[in-house]
């Protein structure tokens, strides 16, 4: 029954009745084929009293040559090449109208409406407003309005007679419209995909309200508190089908066997059978509901990643003067974070690149609002943005502040790719220390400043509301180890259903650092020794190191809302299409055959050997990814937790 020519105005002040009257107006039951007119009209003159001789049609008389039969008519709105045939969308009921108003057309009228409808679908039709005429339907049990804008329901309003109300996809916030008073034989409820928040929902799923319901389905709204929510449904003593994934209280780890336990009665959660085996694994699990951590755990892991081309074959060699250049390659993903974690992230940063009574003043001030504005930016974790406000006012940054602010950044984008910042780093299997370049002393405007920031790639920044991780640096190789796992734990769930929603973004990156000798000053460089017998042993050469060059290889998005929908796990390979070469792959593999000839020697084989050329056939850029939704699978599991 769903219309999409309506205008924008008429959306906007849409009432349930406007919306059936426009439908019945749509099925045309008074206009040609059916109702009465010249097409039928003989048929339905008023009677009078006639003579035998004049009951006996005669023979001409019998079909008149503007009148159609009732066969005809009907066969007009039955064929599916006729232009008068329903629409593809109509349900039952349509038809079973337009076939009575072509068969009985004077019984077509509005008292025949209200008493014969006991179901009424209105779906898409943009009301928002359910009036007083739906009371004139005196026996309508069902009333699906989904796919509305309906924000809150006079309960006054709906028939005491329904027995199935469905409001799926609308914009309702609370249920406490509905319960003043509810329908009293109402048995399913389906309030799935609104917008459902807080814990003082569970206060209007009871038998007050509901003491006959045994179907419920709020599905994909923002309800938190699992325990409230189960204390409510408790009362309801004939409920046996629950619907409450999509929801962030769904994600806690004891979600389902919170349920199971605690809902004895209950035979289908989330559109999954309650075997007696499930209720038993979980048994007197919900005696310690309030001992439960509310929160949600999520395990990521990131596997190998293969069909990276070998870019150090393309570079030529290094002379003297360098550069030296070194490859490595990682995966990033963005994650939601809760606020304290971010809060912590920032302090163990600024303790490596900040003194002690900076964060001595942090800790004095609580971690007061703000302070998220102050951090300084990375290419790996970065906060969350839009964070809250500032409490106290802060003076304009001079060019020394914006000076600090660059330097922590550099310090923490080469504390990301496990090089130092500023500070030397000694190498225990080289002889070389890597030193990054010198900062200029002072810089003359802020224009000069932006110029020395790194051009980072915007698919190397997070996503709003989430924070950036990344797995370790690895040098190349055909398949690319990742071995990363990390534990996420979260407690504002809403902010993680969210996050599942959009989707996780997966990045391949190649990072290129390019060293160079630091040539040593006329006053460093000794004067040789004409009588030393023996030379000495040059010291380790120093090299300074340009801040990293970043390139992403590929990049694309996880969909994450199977989570919400009750899978316990999200498993692919992303896939970034080829990137390699024929000219590198050829480069790659001379090399490393020379490296096999360097090595003991094997028998040759006696089959010839391809050329390259012919089975050359270049692998996609893939990258192996799983985020997995912990969820205990006995209560015994959950004990456990407790413990530790």
């Amino acid at each position: 029954m769903a219309t999409r020519d309506s205008s924008a105005s008429d959306r906007k002040t849409g009432t349930l009745s406007t919306a059936v009257h426009e439908h019945l107006r749509k099925l045309c039951l008074r206009e040609f084929p059916c109702g009465t007119g010249s097409w039928n009209k003989s048929r339905f003159l008023p009677q009078r009293w006639r003579t035998w001789r004049e009951l006996v049609p005669k023979e001409e008389e019998t079909v008149s040559a503007q009148e159609e039969t009732v066969e005809t008519l009907l066969g007009l709105v039955r064929s599916t090449h006729s232009p008068w045939v329903l629409m593809k969308d109509s349900s039952a009921e349509d038809r079973f109208l337009r076939e009575l108003a072509i068969q009985h057309p004077l019984m077509i009228k509005d008292a025949f409406f209200y008493s014969y409808f006991r179901s009424l679908r209105v779906v898409d039709k943009g009301v928002n407003l359910v009036d007083k005429d739906l009371l004139k339907f005196l026996k309508l049990e069902e009333l699906i309005l989904s796919a509305n804008e309906i924000e809150e329901i006079d309960a006054n309003n709906l028939p005491p007679t329904l027995k199935v109300l469905e409001l799926y996809g609308n914009l309702i916030s609370s249920m406490e419209c509905l319960c003043s008073p509810a329908p009293p034989n109402l048995q399913h409820l389906g309030l799935g995909h609104n917008k459902l928040l807080g814990p003082l929902q569970s206060l209007y799923v009871t038998s007050n309200n509901w003491p006959k319901l045994v179907s419920l389905d709020l599905g994909f709204n923002d309800l938190t508190d699992l325990q409230s929510m189960i204390g409510g449904l408790r009362t309801l003593q004939h409920l046996r089908l629950l619907v409450l994934q999509g929801n962030p209280l769904a994600l806690v780890p004891y979600y389902r066997g919170f349920t199971v336990d605690s809902l004895t009665r209950l035979c289908v959660l989330d559109d999954v059978t309650v075997s007696p085996s499930e209720k038993h694994q979980f048994r007197g699990l919900s005696i310690h509901g309030d001992m439960l951590a509310r929160e949600a755990q999520f395990v990521v892991t990131i596997g190998n990643v293969r069909g990276v081309m070998d870019t150090s074959i393309l570079d030529p060699e290094p002379g003297p003067d360098g550069p030296f250049i070194s490859y490595s390659y990682y995966v990033t993903y963005d994650f939601v974070e809760d606020e304290e974690g971010e809060r912590n992230a920032f302090a163990s940063a600024m303790a490596e690149m900040q003194p002690d009574s900076v964060l001595a003043e942090l800790d004095e001030e609580g971690h007061e609002e703000g302070q998220q504005e102050d951090q300084p930016e990375g290419p790996v974790r970065q906060p969350r943005p839009g964070g809250r406000q500032k409490t106290r006012q802060e003076s304009p940054k001079d060019m020394s502040q914006e000076m600090s602010e660059f330097i922590a950044e550099m310090n923490l984008m080469a504390e990301d790719s496990g090089e130092s910042g500023i500070t030397d780093m000694e190498e225990s299997e080289t002889t070389i220390s890597i030193r990054s370049a010198p900062l200029p002393q002072s810089i003359d405007s802020s224009e000069e400043l932006s110029k020395l920031r790194p051009r980072i790639d915007a698919r190397l920044c997070p996503s709003p509301g989430t924070v950036l991780f990344s797995t370790v640096r690895k040098p190349w190789t055909d398949v690319i180890p990742c071995n990363y796992e990390m534990k996420h734990t979260l407690k504002e769930l809403v902010r993680v259903k969210a996050f599942l929603l959009a989707g996780t973004t997966v990045t391949i990156v190649e990072e290129k650092i390019l060293s160079w000798p630091v040539l040593p000053t006329p006053v460093e460089s000794p004067l040789p020794d004409k009588k030393a017998p023996k030379k000495k042993k040059e010291p380790p050469r120093e090299l300074r190191q340009d801040p990293p060059v970043l390139r992403v290889l590929g990049s694309g998005l996880v969909y994450l809302e199977p989570l919400l929908a009750g899978e316990t796990a999200v498993t692919t390979v992303c896939n970034f299409g080829v990137v390699r070469t024929l000219e590198s792959d050829k480069l790659t593999n001379a090399r490393d055959s020379k490296k096999i000839k360097k090595g003991p020697k094997k028998e040759k084989s006696k089959t010839a050997v391809p050329a390259f050329e012919s089975v050359y056939q270049p692998e996609p850029l893939t990258v192996e990814v799983q985020i997995q939704l912990q969820q205990y699978r006995s209560g015994e599991e959950a004990f456990l937790s407790l413990v530790d």
